[in-house]
Parts: C-alpha cells; structure tokens; sequence
C-alpha cells in the first residue's frame, strides 16, 4: 500500500468529542472522525466549495477528496443512526494556520 500523502487543513477542531446524551462507556460506543475527514466535509458541506475547489485547499486529488468526504459522511450518519459519541483527532495531516 502507497503512504498517504500530507492532506493540508485550516481549521484545527483540538480535542472536539461529542457526546449523545445517552452516554456509553465502551470503546465500541465512539465513531473516530479524522482531520482530513473532517476538513473534507466542512470545505464541501460548511463552506459549499466543490470537490476541485477542497482538493486544492487540501493540496490532494479530487478523487481523494471525495473518497475522505465519502468515508466522513458514513461515519456522521453511523454516529446518529447509532447515538454513539464522534471524537476528532488523528489523520495523515498539516494544520496550516492563517490564511
């Protein structure tokens, strides 16, 4: 398998972790969102921009911005579907700060 390559995101979201009111304590009870897919889905979805527009922010390829904003998406809906908690962290990335 090829080594991922630097995915660039702007918006740093620190320690997010969202719980569902009804709380779960075991490790099967969180879904993990990436960085690179939380960037995807907040370029895409958030800011309305299209795959080639994010791809470039991302510095990556349209196709793995859609493949990353595909894999986020499955993940938000399992989280709501499920009531699981989502945790943001972790991921092949480069927090760019500024502009």
């Amino acid at each position: 398998m090829r080594p991922k390559k630097t995915r660039w995101v702007k918006c740093d979201p620190s320690e997010r972790f969202f719980l569902p009111q009804v709380k779960s304590k075991s490790p099967e009870s969180i879904v993990v969102l990436s960085l690179d897919e939380f960037e995807a889905i907040r370029l895409l979805d958030y800011e309305g921009l299209s795959q080639i527009q994010a791809a470039r922010k991302m510095h990556v390829h349209r196709s793995t911005v859609s493949r990353i904003a595909t894999s986020a998406r499955k993940k938000l809906i399992q989280a709501l579907v499920e009531i699981k908690s989502l945790r943001i962290e972790g991921g092949c990335c480069k927090v760019i700060k500024g502009r």
